[in-house]
């Protein structure tokens, strides 16, 4: 008998292609059918292996990479080093408007020596050399003659190398993916994952206590009041700090937001203690800046501020503010995530304490995307980014990044950070890159263009017929081909 695996998805997926995947839909999708020449190990303090074979430095800026023989795409062709060129040469081309496009920014030449060899040149040392070629492989035999890869089939009919293909796409229903019976690891052990496309999170919810969905999320609120102790017979729960965060972003290219008092005045009369107690009842905590607690890049001397209405109030005065002439605006935010609205509005009622006016909207996540963010057509946006565990400030802090498909949407220009950043990238040796990047975050916070408000711990809960799964720092996924659900 076929075992299933049973996932939620809030959205639908906008392309599953890995250098085109923005949405947390598509890229969870993408990372079952593709690979990368690299990943990181269970730790996530290595790089190992993944398509490649081995890899090596021949110098500061010339990188190895020796391929797996014998992988196959998911139609029985054989995978080779002229399927990364040409994934490389499409993520750089005119017709691709892709953030990742970035990503290869520091990368001079790809060549092929062989079938199952490449040579990478980098324009200088780059601390994320390896680290980029995690990013997933596209088959050259497939799609060499694609006029638009923006609006390709291939977007909706991918095939990769990896562990599952995708055999049923029903949007705003189910997506089907089967186990890829010649990967080249081993057959995955779960012969399907379905993902059940669930706008509300309610409905969510309602799914996971009644046993329909396989591992699942939970919010605070939901482990401590509504869920009976009879849950636990059948889930376990895995709880750790979430490697993401939730920010309000302002339009810097939109003149109010430009006067630093202001944006000093909102973030004093933020109360993020109140936000995180409201929220996460003690399943969270504040965040201080854009990199992951407890990583290298961390700055531990940057608090949060604490609140302070009266010199909130102070600043908004300054600044031309008072109660004739009252500083308002939007939150703009997609009610992909339950929290959000709720945070939204408790930032409403802790800003109108400072005389703030402050309006709320709340839209699906794709109507969010292609009507607010992409177009750049808010005040603010209540948003959140995932914390990496090497972090790359070039692609939300870099003024270069202010540009269309890219991630800096909020229109953040700063010579000294641009600075500090470029001397970062050419910084191989880990202690100064450290340093580097945690100045980096001090002056990030300082100029306030988000106001960082709270990372929630990562509460999962797994059906306990699932066996062999093995927390770590890399979460739970590092292994999952190896998993059995036990009937």
């Amino acid at each position: 008998m076929a075992s299933t695996l049973h996932l939620s998805t809030s959205s639908n997926p906008s392309r599953i292609n890995p250098i085109l995947a923005t949405d947390s839909a598509s890229s969870e999708i993408v990372n079952h059918i593709f690979n990368g020449l690299v990943k990181y190990d269970k730790d996530a303090k290595n790089i190992i292996s993944d398509l490649a074979s081995t890899f090596y430095f021949e110098d500061n800026v010339t990188l190895i990479f020796e391929l797996k023989s014998g992988v196959k795409w998911q139609d029985g062709e054989p995978f080779s080093a002229k399927d990364v060129l040409f994934t490389y040469e499409l993520i750089n081309s005119p017709q691709v408007v892709s953030p990742y496009t970035s990503t290869f920014r520091m990368v001079k030449s790809v060549e092929v020596l062989d079938e199952l060899k490449l040579k990478v040149t980098y324009k200088e040392p780059y601390f994320k050399a390896l680290e980029l070629w995690m990013s997933g492989i596209l088959p050259y035999h497939l799609l060499k003659d694609e006029k638009n890869i923006m609006s390709s089939r291939f977007n909706t009919h991918p095939v990769g190398t990896g562990p599952y293909r995708l055999t049923k796409l029903e949007f705003s229903k189910n997506i089907e993916l089967s186990a890829y019976d010649d990967y080249f690891e081993h057959r995955a052990k779960i012969d399907k994952i379905i993902y059940h496309v669930i706008p509300d999170a309610n409905t969510r919810f309602l799914m996971l206590k009644t046993q329909k969905i396989d591992i699942g999320s939970l919010e605070a609120m939901q482990i401590e009041r509504q869920i009976e102790a009879s849950f636990f017979d059948n889930y376990k729960v895995i709880e750790e700090i979430a490697h993401a965060y939730t920010y309000l972003g302002m339009n810097l290219r939109r003149e109010k937001f430009q006067d630093p008092r202001v944006r000093e005045a909102l973030s004093l009369a933020v109360d993020r203690d109140e936000l995180v107690d409201i929220l996460f009842m003690g399943h969270g905590q504040v965040c201080t800046g854009p990199f992951l607690p407890g990583g290298p890049s961390f700055n531990s001397a940057v608090k949060a501020p604490t609140q302070n209405l009266k010199r909130a109030r102070e600043l908004l005065k300054e600044a031309g503010y008072d109660e004739v002439n009252p500083f308002s605006f939007e939150i703009a935010t997609s009610n992909s995530s339950s929290i959000r609205p709720y945070a939204a509005q408790i930032l409403q009622h802790q800003l109108a304490k400072v005389g703030v006016e402050v309006t709320l909207r709340v839209m699906e996540w794709q109507a969010f995307l292609n009507t607010v963010v992409f177009p750049r057509e808010f005040d603010t946006v209540l948003l959140g980014w995932s914390l990496s565990l090497s972090p790359d400030p070039y692609l939300l802090w870099h003024s270069d990044s202010d540009k269309p498909g890219a991630f800096n949407f909020i229109g953040y220009h700063n010579k000294k950070i641009d600075g500090l950043i470029e001397t970062m990238q050419g910084t191989i040796e880990r202690e100064e890159l450290a340093k580097i990047q945690q100045q980096i975050f001090a002056d990030v916070v300082a100029d306030n263009p988000y106001l960082f408000l709270f990372i929630p711990n990562s509460i999962q809960v797994v059906d306990k017929k699932i066996k062999h799964i093995e927390p770590t720092l890399n979460g739970i996924w590092h292994n999952y081909i190896e998993w059995e659900i036990e009937e």
